[in-house]
């Protein structure tokens, strides 16, 4: 028998899961606990915006293996003290082994950083801002296949252009609907993943 804990099962080897989990024990997590989960806090948001920016050329399973290295290296997600990285720390970031060394993204995660405070102090939130591209309830797919998600859609190209007239970088439309499959702006669980349900039920209750 599955139990509910905190609105998810506590699912087994045995439980449908999408079928891009492979049995990896940590992908397996992510997505059990996290992908799809719709997200409102500014640091959470940032955090994601950023490990998905470094994903561009490469595997969301290698982001997520260096994940906890990530957070170390970036003050855990600090928003402000990114914003105040200089050459020195940039130097310091190029030198760690544990996360992705390219010098165009870090410097890229600081710029957006900066960003982010600029549209707080507009918006009240980077939340605020970035859920304005899915007006209303999170979207809710129902796709059979995985083969039948889409890299990228209309909402995604829309808030890349936003984006990207900010200043933002790294955040082109297949990242971007990278991004809100994660923060769950959209439901992309296939409709025979266990999650699928459980997901479209917490939004029902979010949103009442």
């Amino acid at each position: 028998m599955n139990i509910k804990k905190n609105g998810i099962t506590n699912a087994n080897s045995h439980t449908r899961r999408c079928a891009w989990i492979k049995g990896d024990t940590l992908m397996t997590a992510y997505h059990d606990a996290e992908w799809g989960v719709s997200l409102h806090d500014d640091k959470k948001l940032f955090e994601f915006l950023i490990l998905e920016s470094f994903q561009a050329g490469l595997s969301w399973k290698t982001i997520l293996y260096k994940r906890d290295n990530f957070r170390k290296a970036f003050d855990n997600f600090d928003i402000k003290k990114i914003s105040l990285y200089d050459d020195r720390k940039i130097h310091t970031l190029l030198n760690d082994r544990g996360i992705i060394r390219n010098r165009l993204k870090i410097c890229a995660a600081i710029k957006n950083a900066r960003l982010i405070i600029n549209i707080k102090e507009t918006y009240g939130s980077f939340d605020a801002y970035i859920w304005n591209c899915v007006p209303g309830l999170p979207l809710q797919n129902a796709w059979k296949h995985v083969s039948n998600i889409p890299a990228r859609t209309k909402e995604s190209d829309f808030m890349s252009i936003c984006l990207k007239k900010y200043g933002f970088q790294f955040i082109g439309s297949t990242t971007c609907y990278a991004f809100m499959q994660a923060i769950g702006m959209v439901n992309d669980h296939t409709i025979d993943c266990f999650r699928y349900k459980e997901v479209c039920e917490s939004r029902s209750v979010s949103n009442k």
